[in-house]
């Protein structure tokens, strides 16, 4: 992955920087007791270096034969080191030859396999160089580099692990943002030309009659059906629903369902409530008019609003209809539909003209 180039190019500025670090020591100490294997060890790790910091920028490389290649170099040097020092004063504790050159492959293993990977690599050479300690004559035990090996495996695994998962977020995200794009781009298309041709021939059918009728009644559906190919399939932010999905449910032959090609999105239990005041007036419509009554759904947005209308072809309703319904007991426009819209902060608006249907308009703030 992308992400992790900068953090092999960083264990290649550490190889060569902790390689010198070793040379420089070893040149302070004299070479040490053994000064011609010293320089050989030397020698090794520089070659070493050299080839692990091409073979890491190799993608197809960074795979298992490398990395325990890379931590047996590294613990074969670090138990070379008894025979450059050669024997060392009671109480002297002495870096080893390779010094921090042996952090380099637990680097690598954390980068490519995370804190748990960092941590195994950790152990074994932290074992090794602990093992050289305690066989070395009265020389103190010190657990610092341990810890420190731990330390770095833990923690640059984890960063790396971390740094991978946000770059694999964010290339869903950039993937699923070019789908919606293109998905958007078609939506206008076929909103400009498609499904103007088919909502006005819904309309003209409906005003002619007869067969007509009957094919703005197919013309409604695959109307309804192409909206639905262009509503987004991934989920909106949490707590976020769109609206569109909800309506869409409620389409059938008697019911035809027009929603615009971008989201419409409410507060999840507000477009919940949104969706059941419109099932409740779809309820009416059955009621009023005939299980086989046509009736049409429109939604849209606006001006920090989302509104959807239920217009019918059924008789209408005639003044003082539903205020006679509502002291009657007969709730289910006041309370369904009227009371859930309003619990909201929006506004209902019915207008029915007797014989020539009714349209109940549902407007809630987005």
């Amino acid at each position: 992955m992308g992400i992790e180039r900068p953090f092999w190019r960083a264990i290649a500025v550490f190889r060569v920087a902790s390689l010198l670090y070793a040379a420089v020591l070893l040149a302070q100490h004299r070479g040490y007791a053994e000064p011609l294997t010293g320089w050989l060890v030397i020698g090794v790790m520089g070659l070493w270096t050299a080839a692990a910091i091409f073979a890491y920028s190799v993608e197809a490389l960074r795979r298992w034969p490398l990395l325990v290649l890379d931590l047996l170099v590294a613990v074969a040097c670090l138990l070379a080191s008894p025979y450059v020092e050669g024997a060392r004063p009671p109480g002297e504790g002495t870096m080893p030859v390779p010094a921090t050159w042996i952090a380099g492959p637990v680097l690598a293993w954390a980068v490519h396999g995370g804190r748990r990977l960092g941590t195994v690599a950790a152990a074994v050479v932290a074992a090794a160089d602990l093992w050289l300690r305690v066989s070395g004559p009265d020389a103190p035990v010190l657990i610092n580099g341990a810890v420190l090996l731990f330390m770095t495996g833990a923690v640059v695994g984890h960063v790396a692990r971390l740094a991978k998962q946000a770059e694999e977020r964010m290339q869903r995200a950039v993937e699923m943002e070019a789908a919606q794009r293109e998905r958007d781009r078609l939506a206008r298309d076929v909103h400009d030309s498609v499904l103007q041709v088919l909502a006005l021939v819904q309309r003209r059918g409906q005003e002619l009659g007869g067969e007509a009728a009957e094919l703005g009644r197919l013309a409604g559906q695959q109307e309804s059906a192409l909206r639905a190919l262009f509503i987004r399939p991934e989920p909106p932010p949490t707590g976020v629903v769109d609206l569109r999905p909800l309506l869409m449910r409620y389409g059938s032959e008697q019911v035809t369902i027009s929603t615009p090609a971008t989201p419409l999105v409410l507060p999840g239990p507000v477009a919940e409530e949104m969706a059941a005041a419109v099932g409740a007036a779809l309820d009416n419509v059955r009621a009023h008019c005939g299980p086989a009554a046509r009736a049409w759904v429109f939604a849209e947005s606006g001006d920090g609003t989302v509104t959807v209308s239920v217009r019918d072809e059924g008789p209408g309703i005639a003044a003082g209809r539903l205020a006679e319904a509502a002291a009657a007991g007969r709730l289910g426009v006041s309370q369904s539909i009227r009371g859930r819209i309003e619990g909201l902060g929006g506004h209902v608006l019915i207008t029915g003209v007797p014989g020539e249907g009714t349209e109940i308009e549902l407007t809630v703030p987005a």
